[in-house]
């Protein structure tokens, strides 16, 4: 998959630029501010869309008992420090309390991706792939207690986790491995990730 690059005779654009351009896009088209250059991501697919949903399911439903006070949204618009960045996350644990129309937030608890094509494309101007760039941005938010990078092609999560020491990186691979984030009272499987995904495929329920 390829990622669409806005016509670069417009120049960089700034935050607030780019925000004022995205308005005036059509809902169904997602953009991210890579380094100041728009790019237009291409479509999820189907697995990508279900191991989002699953994630977030999952999470609302460790949030509902553990701490109702945060929710577990798809695709939140980011608003990051710097600037010349606008990522928007796959899944993000953000205040429930959201204004009617609301797309951004400036305070999210956990982020995620679900690695797509798109993330594998260079950020102008360097050499490292967007999803590196923005699991060093997720980490740097201030508000951000975990970091999930989720591959789509086999069962595989990334972890981040925030202690007293720092970051703390482990990778998580198989479907029995346990997906635990104590912060969030959220524990799972990753092969809960996956499910009515290829990896995992409903089963016919036989009569």
């Amino acid at each position: 998959m390829e990622a669409a690059v806005v016509d670069r005779r417009a120049g960089r654009m700034s935050g607030a630029e780019f925000r004022a351009f995205q308005h005036k896009r059509p809902d169904h088209e997602r953009w991210e501010l890579l380094g100041g250059v728009p790019m237009m991501m291409t479509p999820p697919t189907l697995s990508h869309n279900q191991i989002a949903t699953n994630l977030q399911m999952l999470l609302n439903d460790a949030l509902d008992s553990h701490d109702p006070s945060m929710l577990a949204a798809q695709r939140p618009g980011l608003e990051l420090a710097s600037g010349d960045y606008k990522p928007e996350p796959d899944v993000g644990v953000i205040d429930a309390d959201f204004g009617a129309g609301q797309r951004f937030v400036e305070k999210a608890y956990l982020l995620a991706e679900i690695i797509s094509g798109t993330d594998d494309i260079p950020v102008p101007g360097t050499n490292r792939r967007w999803v590196d760039v923005k699991r060093d941005l997720y980490c740097a938010h201030e508000h951000c207690q975990a970091v999930l990078i989720v591959s789509q092609d086999r069962m595989e999560v990334e972890l981040d986790l925030k202690t007293e020491n720092g970051w703390a990186a482990s990778v998580l691979e198989g479907g029995g491995a346990e997906l635990s984030i104590p912060a969030f009272g959220f524990k799972c499987l990753v092969a809960d990730l996956y499910n009515k995904t290829p990896l995992a495929p409903r089963r016919a329920v036989l009569t």
